[in-house]
């Protein structure tokens, strides 16, 4: 397979499983974010409920893109993820997904709501700081912190937002809604008024369907790290993408930047207007006159894939930079030119996205039980009203549709959780927060990134060694 020895594929096809799995244990736990509230309502019988969430998360992951697939995949730097020997790469895959699977079953078994955003970038992180004390780590970069950062920012701002919007709803909700049913706790077996079940299912649905979009991308940019890490020659670039197009764009990308004024510029301008040259002429030497990557030897792709990377990374920094002096238009261009480049290396096999969805939309369907009594009876001294729910889902779909949208990978335990929790405080205020449930669940969020941390850099360090 791939000209990979025995043990090499042996080991390939465990890590895809693993990834598989991760996917399908993030499915059952997180199915009980979109579900907890109709079901937990009566507004739909429970078989109906996970189906109808495993569908959404579906079809989320088949339209979600490759943006947030991508911020997962260059969190490592490319140093990190590719080197000499491919048993390097077995053992940081393994590491990341045996850490991440732990901590997220663990959490599940136990019905606490945690973040499967969180435990993976925490995995990553692991990885990436380990790598930093091996001996062969020469100088580099362990960790892309800018996008670390980025990311860090997104799951830090994911639960304050939620729980501060999900006050704010209600307070619309009180304002435009007088029917005092929708603010009562659910009567157990009773279904509510049609209006409120279509509202549930409504709100429901677009968790679901954005819940996949978001942490579907997840699962892909897991599956690309494995193809990459361990197949660079096959798995570094988009065979549909011509070439020489991409010559193109990196040509017009230098063009700008090097016509630009640099008397301004400081040293980590210089830095990255260097990079671009540089790389741009490592593009130009290795790809030539080819047309297609199935036509550059195996071993020249990968490096094709870095020219490109740090190419529009450094002038991605430079269009950040307040010394990079150029006019509006010739701004649009430059990112225009920047996004068109990406399309060579952002991107997914069909199969891959075909296979994640798979694995969400079927892990969707199992194991909600554990958490939606958590999400419905224990977050709250009261138990959740119709209004309540409708709020947290409401917050939680657009605040995971931003994040999908900007790209970046967000926690929907979190947003909803918090949702739930701001729903009851605008109720009653914070006394009618469960102490006991908040003070699991905060735990669960404050350790997930150094448990996983500490777990997956000692893993991968063991696995470096018996490798």
């Amino acid at each position: 397979m791939f000209g990979l020895d025995t043990g090499l594929a042996i080991l390939l096809i465990l890590c895809l499983l693993l990834a598989c799995f991760f996917e399908f244990i993030n499915g059952f736990h997180d199915t009980a974010n979109a579900v907890a509230t109709v079901i937990y309502t009566n507004s739909m019988k429970p078989t109906v409920a996970v189906v109808y969430s495993g569908a959404l998360n579906f079809i989320g992951v088949i339209t979600g893109g490759i943006a947030v697939a991508m911020g997962i995949v260059n969190l490592l730097p490319m140093e990190v993820l590719v080197d000499a020997n491919p048993y390097h790469g077995i053992a940081m895959i393994l590491a990341l997904l045996i850490s991440a699977i732990a901590w997220n079953f663990g959490t599940w078994y136990f019905g606490i709501p945690s973040s499967s955003s969180h435990t993976l970038i925490g995995s990553i992180l692991g990885i990436g700081i380990a790598f930093y004390f091996l001996p062969d780590n020469v100088g580099g970069g362990a960790v892309n912190w800018d996008k670390a950062k980025d990311t860090g920012w997104a799951l830090l701002l994911s639960p304050l937002a939620g729980f501060s919007m999900a006050i704010i709803v209600m307070f619309i909700f009180k304002r435009l809604v007088k029917s005092e049913t929708v603010y009562k706790e659910p009567t157990p077996g009773q279904k509510p008024p049609i209006w409120i079940r279509m509202m549930l299912g409504l709100t429901c649905g677009l968790v679901s369907f954005f819940h996949g979009q978001n942490d579907g991308q997840k699962g892909v940019g897991i599956i690309m790290m494995i193809l990459i890490a361990i197949l660079p020659g096959y798995f570094s670039l988009d065979e549909r993408v011509n070439i020489q197009s991409i010559a193109g764009n990196l040509n017009r990308i230098e063009h700008i930047i090097v016509h630009t004024d640099t008397s301004k510029f400081g040293e980590d301008e210089f830095k990255h207007y260097q990079t671009v040259i540089k790389h741009n002429a490592g593009y130009k030497s290795t790809a030539g006159e080819k047309f297609n990557s199935n036509e550059i030897v195996l071993t020249d792709r990968f490096s094709i894939r870095k020219d490109v990377v740090k190419l529009t990374k450094s002038a991605e920094k430079l269009i950040k930079s307040p010394n990079f002096a150029i006019t509006e238009n010739d701004k649009r261009d430059l990112e225009a030119e920047i996004k068109e480049a990406k399309k060579l290396v952002e991107y997914a096999p069909g199969w891959v996205i075909i296979m994640i969805s798979v694995c969400l939309g079927l892990g969707t369907m199992i194991g909600w039980k554990r958490v939606v009594k958590t999400i419905g009876e224990k977050i709250g001294k009261q138990h959740m009203s119709y209004a309540q729910g409708a709020s947290a889902e409401i917050v939680a779909s657009i605040g995971i549709g931003m994040a999908t949208w900007k790209g970046l990978p967000v926690s929907t335990t979190h947003m909803l959780s918090s949702g739930i929790m701001g729903t009851m405080v605008a109720k009653k205020g914070l006394k009618n927060l469960q102490k006991k449930t908040i003070i699991n669940i905060l735990l669960a969020w404050v350790l997930t990134l150094p448990v996983t941390i500490v777990l997956s850099g000692s893993l991968f360090i063991l696995f470096r060694w018996l490798f």
